[in-house]
C-alpha cells in the first residue's frame, strides 16, 4: 500500500479516536463539535457511550487496517460512515433536519480514501 495513502487515512483516523475520547472527558466540548447540544439522564448516558463507541470503532478499525495491512477491517469503518450519510440524507429528507453538508462531505472523502486503500492492499487468504 502506498504509504502516502496511509497517512493520508490515518489523519482522519486519529481524529476519530479524539473525537471518541473527547466524548467521554469532555462530552460539553464533543457534543459543540458537531453541533450538539447534551442531553440528559439516560439520554446523556446513550449520547456520551454511543458517540464515544462509534467514533472509537470508526478511528481504531482505520489504524488496525493500516498498521496490519488486512483490508477487512476497512469495511467497517466504510459501513460507517456510508451509513452515517444515509443517516443524515434521511433525517434531512423525512424529519425536518438541517442538511449537514460540511459533515457528509467529509464522511464522503474519508469514505474514498478507505476505498483507495482498500484497492490498494493485497487481498489475504485469496
Amino acid at each position: 500500500m502506498s504509504a502516502v495513502l496511509k497517512v493520508i487515512a490515518g489523519v482522519p483516523a486519529l481524529g476519530f479516536v479524539l473525537v471518541g475520547i473527547a466524548w467521554w472527558i469532555a462530552p460539553e466540548f464533543a457534543a459543540k463539535m458537531l453541533g450538539m447540544e447534551l442531553l440528559a439522564g439516560v439520554g446523556l448516558s446513550s449520547q456520551i457511550a454511543d458517540l464515544a463507541s462509534f467514533f472509537l470503532t470508526l478511528g481504531g478499525t482505520i489504524l488496525i487496517g493500516l498498521v496490519t495491512a488486512n483490508r477487512v477491517w476497512l469495511y467497517p469503518p466504510i459501513m460507517l460512515l456510508g451509513l452515517a450519510i444515509v443517516g443524515r440524507l434521511i433525517a434531512w429528507h423525512f424529519h425536518g433536519a438541517a442538511l449537514a453538508t460540511d459533515m457528509i462531505a467529509v464522511e464522503a472523502v474519508v469514505t474514498t480514501i478507505l476505498l483507495l486503500n482498500v484497492r490498494a492492499l493485497p487481498k489475504h487468504g485469496a
